[in-house]
């Protein structure tokens, strides 16, 4: 059983100068990288930039198309048919002249219901995709896919949107008699007036350019999707006329000015709606999420590595199971302190700097602010912990640092850069005690969303809690052991 005379006595002998000194500076390093490169990112603009669109809840969303709309009252319904779907994807620089036919995946087309024309508004909306057939998506984050049937884009196609107060229904069909009803939601709070209509929208083509020995890098391209819709009616609501506008900016780039302009066309009862942009959630590469405030925790790593194996390593005589526990215990306390104090200062302040030099952060709740830094300093102290009990283990200060960095550090710093191939650093963030720091993880995959879902973007392959039990899983394997040596096991040199 471990006492307090114990911890006390081992605490004593921790604590000297040197190991406090390398902790606190390790501490201030994590502080002061956080802070200037905080302060060095900045975003500049012409007049006021701006707002990105935020959803009800703050976060930020994606929501750019072109809208051709009209009112609806608390009781309607727009039902349109669409006859086809078409798009076109550009390359960037330098093969501007390149233009390719063709739909991206999440390409969108259909019929929306929304709370108003402003950007982060409510809304539901029914739309053929590029490639995943009919799907109902609303409120940015929540995407229904229609059945089987549906599930391969197939013209001409009907669908239906059925307002009833603050419940909006999606039904399709193939044939305009037989409805299937693809999902029923709520939008709750949407207005009395709210606005029914055709969109199209279609966003960025991701595309991966090899770096480092395959590693990538993102790039994108220019798209623009086109739906093509007859039978178009709708009941309830004024009778006032059609209006058409862009949500968000469109018609800014060089194949919008000079070849087909972001619209809606409307001839002899046969509307064409063109559009750029998206309408849905956006990860890490839209806002900075702010684990990102943290590029010098890897040196406070390094230090407690260091600290910790060379503690492990102490050239004592018999230890007893009680010390060899205790001096664990210190080890993980103090690093748990050191990094709770570095990770609390710097990430509000590196969030509240980076607000004010106008550059995006990702919201995150109060209690996922805690999760990240309260879960940061206890990965740190495990890290302690375990490079401490491979010191007991292995009776050298300099083979247990080399080991432990490179089971942790190392592996933790060459994911955070695209320099190896992503399914390796996948593997290596499975495998490895590293994989403990996907507690800090705030950016979301959503299956809706093209992204590059990879370590070197923010992403780790494990959920927090699974990455937090391989580092409990490694640390237990080694510090067992180490505690139960028996007295007298313990040779006199390092």
């Amino acid at each position: 059983m471990l006492t307090r005379e114990l911890l006390h006595r081992e605490w004593a002998a921790f604590r000297r100068p040197a190991r406090l000194i390398a902790l606190a500076a390790s501490a201030l390093v994590v502080i002061a990288a956080g802070l200037l490169s905080a302060a060095g990112n900045r975003v500049s603009c012409q007049g006021p930039c701006p707002a990105d669109p935020a959803a009800a809840d703050g976060s930020n969303v994606g929501d750019r198309f072109w809208f051709l709309h009209r009112d609806l009252g608390r009781e309607g319904v727009i039902t349109v048919r669409m006859t086809s779907m078409t798009g076109t994807i550009t390359y960037p620089p330098p093969h501007h002249d390149r233009i390719v036919t063709g739909l991206v995946p999440w390409a969108k087309a259909g019929i929306i219901i929304k709370d108003g024309v402003r950007q982060g508004s409510s809304y539901a909306a029914l739309m053929m995709t590029g490639g995943h057939g009919v799907r109902m998506q609303y409120d940015y984050r929540h995407d229904i896919a229609a059945g089987e049937a549906a599930l391969v884009p197939r013209f001409p196609r009907w669908l239906r949107l059925t307002r009833s107060g603050d419940t909006v229904t999606g039904s399709e069909s193939a044939d305009g008699r037989r409805w299937h009803t693809v999902g029923t939601v709520t939008l709750a709070g949407l207005p009395a007036t709210a606005q029914a209509g055709l969109f199209a929208t279609s966003p960025g083509d991701l595309t991966l350019r090899e770096v480092g020995l395959g590693g990538a890098v993102e790039e994108s391209r220019f798209t623009q999707a086109t739906g093509v819709f007859d039978h178009v009616t709708v009941v309830g609501g004024s009778a006032g006329p059609w209006r058409g506008e862009a949500v968000g900016e469109m018609n800014q780039t060089d194949w919008e000015k000079y070849h087909n302009a972001s619209g809606a066309v409307e001839r002899d009862g046969v509307v064409t709606v063109s559009g750029t942009g998206d309408i849905g959630p956006i990860g890490s590469e839209g806002a900075v999420a702010v684990e990102r405030t943290l590029p010098g925790l890897v040196i406070m790593l390094i230090v407690v590595i260091v600290l910790a194996a060379r503690f492990g390593a102490r050239p004592d005589t018999a230890v007893s199971r009680r010390v060899l526990t205790a001096r664990a215990v210190v080890v993980g306390a103090a690093t748990f302190a050191a990094g709770l104090a570095a990770v609390g200062v710097v990430l509000p302040a590196g969030v509240a700097i980076l607000g004010g030099n106008g550059v995006p952060v990702q919201p995150v709740s109060a209690l996922t602010g805690v999760r990240v830094v309260a879960g940061t300093a206890v990965v740190l102290a495990l890290c302690a912990v375990l490079a401490y009990g491979l010191g007991v283990l292995l009776r050298r200060g300099r083979a247990a640092i080399a080991l432990t960095l490179s089971l942790v550090a190392v592996p933790y710093v060459v994911t955070a850069f695209p320099f190896l191939p992503d399914d390796v650093s996948r593997w290596l963030l499975r495998l490895t005690p590293a994989a403990g720091f996907a507690v800090q993880q705030t950016a979301v995959e959503y299956p809706q969303v093209v992204a590059h879902y990879a370590p070197s973007a923010g992403y780790f392959p494990l959920p927090g809690w699974a990455g937090f039990a391989v580092l409990c899983a490694y640390t237990a394997a080694v510090v067992w052991p180490a505690v139960k040596r028996t007295p007298g096991e313990r040779p006199a040199h390092r």
